[in-house]
This record gives structure tokens, C-alpha cells and sequence, in this order.
């Protein structure tokens, strides 16, 4: 139901058939981070993305994901790229940093290659919260890769 008579509106769209998703996976703090593909993973397969249309790929730690994601993102098989991560506070500066860096280059990827990436790379304060986080923040991540993905189809038709 559009918002104002006479004006377009492109609504939401979380139907991902059809869609090819790229998935960038840290492996430090391991254990978070597979709860977070299977919260992606689970949502992208719910919401209609077959298991032959997902890439995942794993890099060793947070910085390295956005090289990975420029490298699908110019292959020019994906709709949308999800990043996963677990950036957990530790005694030193080094959390920022990468909370910081990680997060700019994803967003550099995104804009440079004109594709959706969904950042689904947690910071949080310690593990407690990373791991109450982590499904969730997955199947978000996976809902907007799916609908930021049909919402460019729909701008550019």
C-alpha cells in the first residue's frame, strides 16, 4: 500500500529465488562465527535461495574480508555478498582498529563495486554477547543481502 496516492513506492522484498549470494566468513572466534552462517544460511535457504546459488568462502580474520568481498563482487556471480564476523573487546586498542577498518572496508566494497553487502560482523564487548547475538545477527544479515539485492533489480529496471 503505497504512502501517498500517486507516488511509487518500491516496497521490500524478501523473496530470494532466483538470487546467487556470496558469503565471507572470519574464522577467528570460530565458534560465533558458524552460528552466524547458520543464521544466514538457514534464512537464505527459508526465504527461497537454492543451496547451489550460495558461496561461502573463509578468510582468517576480520581485515581480510573485504578483499574477499571485492574478489566475488567482481566476478560478476553475485546479487549480494554477506560479510560474517566476531570482533570481541579485548584489553588492547587492537578492538577498535579492526571493529574501525573492517567495517570501512566493507563499505568501500560496496560502494566501489555497486553491490548489496549485508555486514553481518558482530563487535560486541565480550563472548556472552557474541553468542546471544549471533544467530539473529546472521538471519538479519541474510534478510538484507536478500531484499537489498531485489530492491536494486528493481531501481535498475
Amino acid at each position: 500500500m503505497p504512502r501517498f496516492n500517486d507516488i511509487p513506492e518500491i516496497e521490500p522484498e524478501l523473496n530470494g529465488a532466483g538470487l546467487r549470494i556470496g558469503i565471507v566468513m572470519s574464522r577467528f572466534n570460530q565458534y560465533v562465527c558458524e552460528g552466524l552462517l547458520s543464521g544466514a544460511t538457514g534464512e537464505l535457504l527459508t526465504r527461497g535461495v537454492k543451496p547451489e546459488a550460495i558461496q561461502i568462502a573463509t578468510v582468517p580474520g576480520a581485515l581480510e574480508i573485504p578483499l574477499a568481498l571485492q574478489t566475488m563482487a567482481r566476478s560478476g556471480r553475485f546479487d549480494a555478498l554477506i560479510a560474517l564476523g566476531a570482533v570481541i573487546r579485548g584489553e588492547t586498542y587492537h578492538f577498535e582498529l579492526v571493529s574501525n577498518e573492517q567495517g570501512a572496508g566493507i563499505t568501500r566494497v560496496t560502494l566501489d563495486e555497486s553491490i548489496p553487502i549485508a555486514n553481518g560482523v558482530l563487535t560486541t564487548e565480550d563472548d556472552n554477547q557474541a553468542e546471544f547475538r549471533m544467530h539473529q545477527k546472521g538471519l538479519e544479515a541474510a534478510q538484507a543481502a536478500i531484499e537489498m539485492a531485489n530492491l536494486q533489480k528493481a531501481l535498475r529496471a
